[in-house]
């Protein structure tokens, strides 16, 4: 790996110096080389080329970053041939009532329709390494290796600032942090902030292809023939990205080339970190929560294991008029869970280039606090889902009804202005923003009402099937009717508002569908589905989960003949509604 001799001491100037030459800091120097004129240093601690340097964590891409990647940055070769295409992210359960030691005993909740946004498998390591070789080839991209003591001295009067490491100094315009968790500048500034989220993860790489498929006592010919495929279809679920979920934790299964990526995640009050802090322990602990991987991950070979505990962190700030900004996990974490990790290094990154290429300091100090807005904005949206609701992932119904929204959520607010290059638009983004806050309180009740409904089921006791549950994210159809926004590009500022209105109306049927579907479920009667009074009744923004004051806000339309006019179909997890006698309920 080619480091710069020359061009970094004393009187040496930059127009950005990116401190961390990891995913975020290599990305963000693609897309200033890709995008403007600016000379740029990148700086790292290491100094060994990244394939040798231990494995990463953070490879799975959802819509976003996947857009990101392969078109705002043109890496789409280098992903399609190197790394694997992603299958979605799909979630399995145990079945009460089976022995679970086989694939075919788990219930599974998935999208059978292929992404239209192409996504990927990431082998970390991989792609930071083409990064750096390809930023490189550009003359106005120097690389530092062996970078220690990195501190920044900041330009009081628009002038330059200095950075200085390793008995070096340059001079730069911008200063851009990109150390992971190295932090350099939130440590430097005191710009540390608690995160609400207090979630761990142990994980490691396995040698080979753990393809979960095959954890199973059936032949080939079952496989080959298994009737679940009428619902699942034929596309290698190996190349998903695998959740196996309890209460208030999961296990990812991601498919990497000749190798395996394990982790366990957890929120540390429901387990306790010595349970799972080492590699054995947690592989140990798996066989024994998804039984399944008894057949297979005790003879793995483990090449490589890390860990992390609070792993989420927030940030004061993230971007400033004083021409400073961090990006990736130097500024904020949340959760894996989604795998948002690079969805914000793709919207950080791109209001940070819009930042950099401005002038004029009074425009300038206009863009950094609406990106900051922007910045929080995104992060916080991630933070009820995993701070309130994670619990919900120990139960296929309640986990369905919340991802289904957090993912309808996610396609208009997320991946809609990604598609069409709204991030850095000081025009449209506001009125975005504007029209996502009409969700948010919806969105905070809802998190809290889901959380309260798992807990209430968990005391009625674990429902019984006779075969594993096989559903379609799909079905539900405000999640269908969402993805269609992947095909809304290259729209005027009209014409996104006005999907965006749309998105919204879409959305608020989509809660009054899930506060009607869990009324149904603790009433135990199909029928509360389609009461159009009651549904009616329902106040999206103060649903609160009391099984007691539920039953009697029914009670008086109990009974009503008028029919609900869906645009939707509410008996899509109505498998799941008991049909109880009122006496059998335990509040």
């Amino acid at each position: 790996m080619n480091q710069s001799a020359d061009g970094t001491g004393p009187g040496s100037h930059y127009d950005v110096v990116i401190i961390g030459a990891g995913l975020a800091g290599l990305t963000l120097a693609r897309h200033l080389l890709l995008y403007t004129e600016k000379t740029i240093l990148l700086l790292d601690k290491r100094t060994d080329p990244p394939r040798q340097a231990p494995q990463k964590y953070g490879e799975s891409l959802v819509q976003c970053s996947a857009y990101y990647l392969s078109k705002v940055l043109d890496l789409e070769e280098h992903l399609l041939t190197e790394h694997f295409l992603k299958y979605n992210l799909r979630f399995y359960w145990p079945t009460q009532g089976l022995e679970n030691r086989g694939f075919e005993d788990y219930s599974q909740s998935f999208i059978r329709q292929f992404s239209n946004i192409a996504t990927f498998q990431l082998d970390r390591n991989l792609i930071e390494e083409y990064l750096l070789r390809t930023n490189q080839e550009n003359s106005r991209c120097q690389f530092t290796g062996g970078a220690k003591s990195v501190t920044v001295q900041l330009s009081e009067a628009g002038g330059a600032h200095r950075v200085c490491f390793s008995g070096r100094e340059v001079a730069c315009r911008w200063v851009v942090d990109a150390s992971g968790r190295g932090q350099v500048l939130k440590r430097q500034f005191g710009l540390e902030q608690t995160s609400p989220i207090r979630h761990a993860a142990t994980f490691c790489w396995v040698e080979g292809l753990v393809n979960v498929e095959k954890l199973t006592g059936r032949s080939h010919q079952q496989i080959l023939h298994d009737r679940g495929r009428r619902k699942t279809g034929h596309f290698p679920f190996f190349l998903a990205t695998s959740h196996f979920c309890a209460e208030g934790q999961w296990l990812w299964v991601i498919p990497l080339h000749h190798k395996t990526s394990l982790g366990l995640v957890y929120d540390r009050n429901v387990l306790r970190d010595e349970e799972v802090s080492n590699t054995r322990k947690m592989i140990d602990y798996v066989c024994r929560k998804w039984p399944l991987f008894a057949r297979d991950l005790p003879s793995r070979k483990v090449i490589d294991e890390g860990r992390l505990i609070d792993f989420s962190h927030d940030c004061r700030q993230t971007i400033s008029p004083q021409r400073w900004a961090l990006v990736g996990e130097s500024g904020r974490f949340a959760d894996p869970l989604y795998s948002p990790g690079t969805d914000l290094i793709a919207i950080y990154n791109t209001r940070i280039v819009d930042a950099i290429q401005t002038d004029d300091d009074h425009t300038l100090e206009e863009k950094c606090q609406f990106a900051e807005l922007i910045h929080r904005v995104m992060y916080e949206s991630y933070v009820p889902g995993h701070a309130v609701s994670y619990d919900c992932l120990g139960d296929q119904e309640t986990f369905m009804l919340k991802y289904g929204w957090e993912l309808a959520v996610y396609f208009g607010f997320f991946a809609l202005p990604m598609i069409n290059g709204f991030f850095a638009s000081q025009e449209i983004m506001p009125a975005f923003l504007r029209r996502f806050a009409k969700i948010g309180p919806i969105n905070h009740h809802l998190q809290h009402f889901l959380s309260a409904f798992f807990q209430w089921k968990k005391k009625q006791g674990p429902q019984r099937f006779e075969a594993p549950n096989l559903i379609d994210f799909y079905g539900m159809v405000p999640l269908r009717e969402s993805e269609t926004l992947f095909y809304e590009a290259g729209l005027s500022t009209e014409e996104a508002l006005d999907v965006a209105d749309r998105h919204v109306i879409r959305l608020r049927e989509f809660a009054r569908y899930i506060l009607t579907h869990v009324h149904a479920s603790v009433i135990g009667d199909r029928a509360v589905l389609t009461n159009a009074l009651f549904v009616s009744s329902l106040k999206l923004s103060g649903a609160e989960f009391d099984p007691d004051q539920m039953k009697a806000a029914y009670a008086p339309f109990a009974g009503a003949a008028e029919m609900y006019e869906w645009n939707l179909n509410p008996y899509v997890l109505d498998r799941f509604v008991p049909a109880r006698k009122p006496e059998e309920i335990r509040a």
